[in-house]
């Protein structure tokens, strides 16, 4: 028996669609099976749910602080993720840049350099996207 989805899932997930859009979101529930399906609820009511759902924080200023903890764990697929994520959150290339800076003084230089070489291969993804127009 399923049931109904909570309050805070529902938040989550209204958070995560504005945050990394529907067509991301979509895939990962497209791709989620019985395997890792408690994995996606957990993520939705917990991270998105509980977290980014708070008020005190911006959700320009949680994307920024989520690149920069991606970042300084070395967490690849996360940093692409959440620096594409920034066309939804509103941080800038100059946000991400600043936070990565603060990853070089606090959590190294090798994992500041490799995050901005993350970085700059995204932007450079949505640079020719927007240049090659409408899909």
């Amino acid at each position: 028996m399923q049931q109904d989805p909570s309050e805070r899932y529902q938040a989550g997930m209204r958070v995560r669609r504005a945050v990394l859009g529907d067509a991301h979101v979509d895939r990962a529930q497209r791709q989620s099976d019985g395997f890792d399906a408690p994995f996606q609820s957990f993520i939705t009511e917990g991270a998105w749910g509980t977290v980014w759902s708070r008020p005190h924080f911006t959700h320009r200023e949680r994307s920024i602080v989520t690149i920069a903890l991606l970042a300084a764990l070395g967490q690849d697929d996360e940093v692409a993720m959440h620096v594409r994520a920034t066309a939804n959150t509103g941080a800038t290339r100059e946000d991400v840049l600043e936070a990565l800076l603060h990853v070089a003084v606090y959590a190294g230089v090798p994992a500041a350099n490799h995050a901005i070489k993350i970085a700059k291969s995204v932007y450079a993804e949505i640079d020719k996207a927007a240049e090659a127009g409408p899909a």
